[in-house]
């Protein structure tokens, strides 16, 4: 299933997977994710939050919607099926063949937030990464790296390496991060690169701790080889 999912963008020209088949390809591996379903028009898109269950993000999908936040194709905590079919119909009027569907998900709550990702560097492979994640990732720059495949060990230590480490402890009330999921995930990370050489790069962010501890991807980016 996970490569039918690469050889189909691939057949397709795409350089990259679409934002709920990249997290097909995540939660095979065991990297836990949102609660989503896809949608083609605003009636599925209707049906799609209320068996999700509101509040439910929508985003939108298409070849050439790798940013999607910039152009306009997310719209959060959508509260009942009139907005969520009132969302489709705006995307879809200000896009138009540019937005080819959306995927309904969960809103998933947490204050602290993650990225992990994948890039391959010249000379050493798919390298693994975690940082502090959200808007200001690129901003903050806080990450580590370590060769794939990563064991629980490394994990450990990528964690360690953060100069904001703190964000796994408790905060505010809220619990210490599931340690054994952070490992578990970057493990995935690695695997999924050493797995398929097809993948240049993998982008996870934000992944929420949730206020128990749980840690899930809320969105994600797999660049196919020859992208960009």
């Amino acid at each position: 299933m996970v490569m039918n999912v690469i050889e189909k963008a691939l057949a397709a020209g795409r350089r990259m997977l679409y934002e709920y088949e990249a997290k097909q390809l995540l939660s095979a591996y065991g990297f836990p994710t949102t609660n989503e379903m896809p949608a083609g028009s605003a009636a599925e898109t209707a049906a799609a939050a209320e068996a999700v269950g509101f509040p439910v993000a929508i985003k939108g999908y298409g070849r050439d919607l790798m940013h999607k936040t910039e152009a306009g194709a997310v719209v959060l905590n959508v509260e009942d099926a009139g907005s969520a079919r009132a969302a489709y119909e705006t995307m879809k009027n200000m896009l138009g063949d540019q937005l080819e569907g959306v995927v309904v998900s969960e809103m998933a709550r947490g204050r602290r937030e993650l990225v992990m990702g994948l890039h391959r560097e010249p000379g050493f492979g798919p390298c693994v990464m975690i940082g502090i994640g959200g808007i200001m990732t690129e901003i903050i720059n806080d990450t580590a790296f370590r060769v794939a495949p990563v064991d629980n060990a490394e994990a450990m230590d990528m964690a360690a390496d953060l100069r904001a480490k703190e964000i796994f402890g408790p905060f505010r009330g809220e619990a210490e991060a599931d340690m054994a999921a952070v490992g578990t995930c970057l493990a995935a990370i690695g695997k999924i690169g050493l797995d398929f050489p097809e993948i240049s790069e993998i982008d996870v962010n934000p992944v929420i701790i949730r206020p128990d501890g749980r840690i899930i991807a809320v969105d994600a980016l797999v660049i196919l080889k020859g992208g960009e």
